[in-house]
């Protein structure tokens, strides 16, 4: 199964175009990781077009917010449509079992012991300031990250995070038994590839 587990950057933010729909912001940059690869890469807006034939080989799309926020977003720039391929977003998977969302940082301190390197705001004004390699490393370790969380719960059943008033972990019990369950076709046929 081809797995691309995925992240974005935008360089824009919602307060900015007057809107809360994903669809409104603009890109800056994506990063991704390849199973079939086993390798990270990273597309600033204007090189998404060699991102397609990737995705368009994908059994499945995984993401952390990724249903809400940046498959909407990509689908903006996508001359397909991204949500024929199958997705997996860790949140949505958090908030059925927990009832409430969790933030990633949260999720990833208390139970990988790593974070985040930054936010989504600060890799705005790297955009701005032209630090785009800063906005790549930043897009990376989120992808990272994203991965190793989705690795633990498909490996153990489960994640952890830290309790916002006893500030004690505690188990998100997941069920990950549907997880890589393969649909008849990973290609969307939205694309001549």
């Amino acid at each position: 199964m081809r797995k691309i587990v995925f992240d974005i950057e935008t360089s824009n933010e919602f307060r900015e175009v007057g809107s809360r729909e994903p669809s409104a912001l603009d890109i800056s940059i994506m990063a991704i990781h390849d199973s079939l690869t086993d390798d990270f890469y990273s597309f600033t807006v204007d090189e998404l077009p060699s991102l397609w034939p990737i995705l368009e080989k994908a059994d499945m799309l995984i993401g952390f917010n990724s249903d809400h926020f940046d498959i909407p977003l990509l689908n903006k720039y996508y001359p397909g449509d991204l949500n024929k391929i199958k997705s997996l977003d860790i949140l949505k998977e958090i908030k059925n079992s927990l009832g409430r969302l969790i933030p990633l940082d949260n999720i990833a301190q208390t139970t990988l012991g790593v974070g985040k390197s930054s936010n989504g705001l600060e890799a705005i004004k790297w955009w701005r300031n032209g630090e785009v390699e800063k906005v790549r490393e930043y897009c990376i370790q989120d992808v990272k990250v994203t991965k190793d969380i989705y690795e633990f719960a498909l490996k153990n059943g489960y994640v952890k995070y830290t309790d916002r008033y006893t500030n004690k972990p505690e188990k998100i019990e997941l069920d990950t038994s549907h997880w890589e369950k393969k649909r008849d076709s990973g290609i969307t046929h939205t694309l001549p590839f």
